[in-house]
């Protein structure tokens, strides 16, 4: 970026998302990556001018930590491109990402003809993103509308006014998003995607597991990521899900880990629960 262009820092929650572009550029450059992001150093340079050697953490529980949200947003991203792959295979044709950060899927993905994606999120790092994306002259590979809204606020009324279709299936994803949000929060998201889902639409969420935030949150950094954590998941999320409307099915990192052969490097908890990465299908 030249010194004659403005610059957008991240500040506030949304900057974890320049976080989630450091993990994701790394695991891009694994010869056994499970999945290819161009645009993610790009975009945690330029939030970040330390983001290619971070502080190492303070002590061996803190390194575990780092490496254990790490492994989650690489498992995590896995799992959503499968799922949005599916979805464009059933014929959907809309894609909402909510709280979209960095996400480059509408650049790095081969899209359908017809695709419009939506990246719903705050007009702060939705400038910072359109900088970047300006800079790196991204071309996206399919129709992206930016739409600019606080999730708190009708963010049905703009991604209506930016043409979403409610008539018409749609693929949801909610990515690292649901954790930062209060339970009446959450329970009012999940009324309003299923306001304008259509039969046969389908959704990926990422759920905070049951004890993450006790074991992540207690020493967390005031700012970080981890200190702004409130909800985790329900104790049943398929039968949580269907109440809303949804056909769901729950799968946990470590499973999914080991189907594309990243399996965990920890051995499982006792009593493991139910997983926090959901795919679902509106009935």
């Amino acid at each position: 970026m030249t010194d004659g262009q403005e610059r957008v820092r991240p500040s506030g929650v949304w900057a974890t998302a320049v976080g989630v572009a450091r993990v994701r550029a790394r695991e891009s450059e694994r010869e056994d990556a499970l999945f290819r992001d161009p645009l993610a150093q790009a975009f945690a340079t330029a939030g970040d001018p330390g983001a290619s050697s971070p502080p190492p953490p303070a002590d061996e529980a803190a390194r575990r930590r780092r490496l254990g949200v790490a492994f989650s947003v690489v498992v995590r991203t896995r799992f959503l491109d499968d799922l949005l792959g599916q979805a464009c295979a059933s014929g959907i044709r809309q894609v909402v990402l909510l709280g979209a950060g960095m996400d480059s899927r509408a650049f790095r993905m081969d899209w359908p003809g017809g695709t419009r994606l939506f990246e719903v999120d705050t007009a702060a790092p939705l400038d910072f993103k359109a900088s970047v994306l300006r800079q790196e002259r991204a071309v996206a590979r399919c129709e992206r509308i930016a739409v600019a809204v606080d999730l708190r606020e009708d963010w049905p009324g703009a991604l209506a006014a930016a043409g979403h279709d409610p008539a018409a299936p749609t693929v949801w994803i909610a990515e690292g998003l649901l954790i930062y949000l209060p339970e009446d929060a959450v329970e009012l998201l999940l009324a309003r995607i299923g306001a304008r889902s259509a039969a046969g639409s389908r959704l990926g969420l990422t759920l905070g597991s049951r004890g993450v935030i006790e074991r992540f949150g207690a020493d967390a950094v005031p700012g970080s990521a981890a200190s702004l954590w409130v909800s985790e998941m329900p104790d049943d999320p398929v039968a949580w899900l269907a109440g809303h409307g949804w056909e769901a099915a729950a799968h946990t990192l470590r499973e999914r880990a080991a189907a594309y052969g990243r399996p965990a490097g920890t051995p499982p908890q006792r009593d493991e629960g139910p997983g926090g990465l959901i795919s679902a299908v509106r009935r």
